[in-house]
């Protein structure tokens, strides 16, 4: 497929999904328009790039629909200068959109995850769960992906009023929810139901059964 095309898929898919669903920060907006999804996709899966739907990566994971990142970029207020703890890097791609937006980005993969090389972009490989301390604290977090609960020691590593953007799984839904850190308590809110794609190693504690 030429990059002309590519580039014409790009841009449907700024009109047809993001504008049309509720990312209204024109920031947000061209960066996606700008920065190539297909780089980022499997080159087995690259027709695939600009659909509505998860694209299926190694390991049993799957990079999330186009809409997906950019309602939790939109959501997510980055500024220029912000230190982000992007947690599930993926390929990249949630990354390089948020470099392009003028963030210093931290981004947490999984050991054997794919190569991951951006200006502006520091990788480290670990559990998700675990995060990146070294770094801390963090203006932004950055959950790409639907969890059960954001374990404290994420909350731990962000800044007093640190936004928080996520998927969290409720009852078998996936819910885009945001909120901030105050007293080193997080405190999120629903936003709206949205398919996304979960993170591994995120399961809240399960309750006592006689």
């Amino acid at each position: 497929m030429t990059e002309q095309k590519y580039s014409s898929m790009r841009a449907a898919m700024v009109e047809s999904q993001l504008r049309t669903s509720d990312v209204g920060d024109q920031r947000v907006i061209a960066a996606m328009a700008k920065v190539p999804r297909e780089d980022f996709v499997p080159a087995q899966r690259r027709a695939m790039t600009y659909i509505d739907r998860p694209i299926p990566l190694a390991g049993g994971r799957s990079l999330n629909p186009p809409l997906v990142t950019g309602r939790l970029l939109d959501e997510a207020h980055v500024v220029p200068g912000d230190k982000v703890l992007l947690i599930g890097a993926a390929t990249g791609y949630a990354a390089a959109l948020l470099s392009e937006l003028g963030a210093q980005v931290t981004a947490v993969e999984e050991e054997g995850g794919a190569e991951i090389a951006l200006s502006g972009v520091t990788v480290v490989r670990g559990p998700l769960n675990a995060g990146a301390a070294d770094g801390a604290p963090y203006d932004l977090l950055f959950i790409d992906g639907a969890v059960e609960e954001v374990p404290a020691t994420l909350v731990q590593q962000l800044a007093e009023d640190a936004r928080v953007v996520t998927g969290v799984v409720d009852r078998g839904v996936t819910r885009l929810c945001g909120g901030r850190v105050v007293a080193g308590v997080l405190g999120l809110s629903s936003l709206a139901d949205i398919e996304m794609v979960a993170l591994p190693g995120f399961g809240a504690p399960k309750g006592f059964v006689f």
